[in-house]
């Protein structure tokens, strides 16, 4: 999450409730991250509380029940290779991809204190792809390779499709071809015709060629090699053969989200005002749902509403047990109860819910240096598996262990 402020009760039921349960299953290796990166990209102009708020963040983390025991927590800018795999995936990505992101062309027509025509802003689904897929981990010899998946509620599903879209091209223009096995020359030859790679590859993988089959599969590679990336995908979609494992696709894991509106009906958003932080004290709440928007039709005390249509029975839904639930469904469909005694009861079941999160935010407020040890050793801990990564992917764009091996062993420096 971006730290740009104290999370509220819509981050806790939208990701955190999620992440803790993720994190205690253990098929699962779970890192989360604070991206104070990604509060540049839409507040450059002002960095000053980016500090503070990143310790807010995870102190709102560990007192929402993540564990570092359990869970990699770490600072997005404290492991480098994100930005240098961003670097690389931004040189493939098109700009068109970009520009087309739903959330990308709504920020422009809705955001207007702040200036987003930057890269920064655009690109911002390329450094997010990054940010997944340093965690790769492809099938090793013997070993087979861990699924990278990202849990996402229904409207930020289009934001793992580009991921997906940005690593399969990547793969695409940067990944080494293993063809298919071949049995003989003539295989080789009626493959590479029905793929559409033969004309590429010109006379010396016909089967009247002299070369053998390894320098004909030699002449395939450099084939593959020099055709454009949408060429290549369409001779591996016809049988060619597969790419070598560089990053992993990442898939999403469909997270079911309960409806949270804010105070006022709308989404719940600290840039909106209507939300209810993991901190806030037992009268804020109380003020705050005091004013909560109700069922529009129940204009006086004696008028039946309908809590289908109301935040405050969202809120119930929540908060408060089966039998609150019942009383409020009942009284507003009868106008038995009125909506400020409906929601005294849902304040009372949210300032007790709110309680533990908040006791154990206090612990950690009180204590900052070891929150800045834990985001310092989790960070470590990331860069561990993202160094691997960024090993692995630095060699296939530029290949220098391999001219260094070359020019070590007697090689021509010129000639290679």
């Amino acid at each position: 999450m971006r730290p740009t402020g104290r999370l509220h009760i819509g981050h806790y039921f939208g990701a955190l409730q999620n992440w803790v349960r993720l994190q205690n299953d253990p098929s699962y290796d779970c890192f989360y991250f604070i991206a104070d990166w990604h509060a540049l990209t839409s507040d450059y102009a002002d960095t000053s509380a980016v500090a503070q708020n990143t310790l807010e963040i995870m102190i709102d983390y560990l007192a929402a029940g993540l564990d570092p025991q359990k869970s990699i927590i770490f600072q997005q800018s404290q492991v480098p290779e994100h930005a240098e795999l961003h670097l690389l995936l931004s040189m493939v990505t098109p700009l068109g991809w970009l520009e087309r992101v739903p959330t990308y062309k709504e920020a422009l027509e809705n955001v207007k204190d702040k200036d987003l025509h930057t890269y920064g802003f655009l690109g911002y689904p390329v450094l997010q792809t990054a940010d997944i897929v340093i965690y790769s981990s492809p099938a090793e010899a013997g070993k087979e390779g861990i699924s990278l998946v990202v849990p996402v509620g229904e409207d930020q599903v289009s934001h793992v499709e580009l991921s997906r879209e940005i690593v399969r091209r990547f793969n695409l223009a940067i990944a080494d071809l293993i063809p298919r096995s071949f049995a003989n020359d003539t295989e080789l030859y009626g493959v590479a015709t029905a793929c559409g790679i033969s004309s590429a590859a010109g006379p010396g993988i016909t089967p009247a060629s002299r070369l053998s089959l390894a320098e004909k599969l030699a002449v395939l590679q450099i084939a593959f090699r020099s055709s454009s990336i949408q060429e290549r995908g369409y001779y591996l979609a016809n049988g060619l053969g597969k790419l070598s494992q560089l990053l992993i696709e990442p898939d999403f894991m469909l997270t079911q989200t309960p409806r949270i509106p804010g105070l006022d009906g709308r989404k719940m958003s600290k840039s909106y005002g209507n939300a209810i932080t993991l901190s806030e004290s037992d009268a804020d709440i109380r003020a705050k749902t005091k004013v909560m928007v109700t069922d529009p039709a129940r204009k006086r005390r004696s008028d039946p509403g309908n809590p289908d249509v109301c935040p405050v029975y969202d809120w119930h839904k929540l908060f408060s047990p089966p039998e609150t639930l019942k009383w409020s469904a009942e009284g507003c469909r009868t106008a038995g109860i009125g909506c400020i005694e409906c929601k005294a009861a849902m304040a009372d079941n949210l300032i007790k819910w709110i309680a533990p999160i908040r006791e154990r935010r206090v612990e950690y407020e009180k204590n900052p240096k070891r929150v800045l040890e834990l985001i310092d050793t989790g960070s470590k801990r990331a860069r561990v598996e993202a160094v691997k990564t960024m090993a692995r992917v630095r060699e296939a764009v530029f290949g220098w262990e391999k001219k260094r091996a070359e020019i070590g062993s007697g090689g021509s420096a010129a000639g290679a």
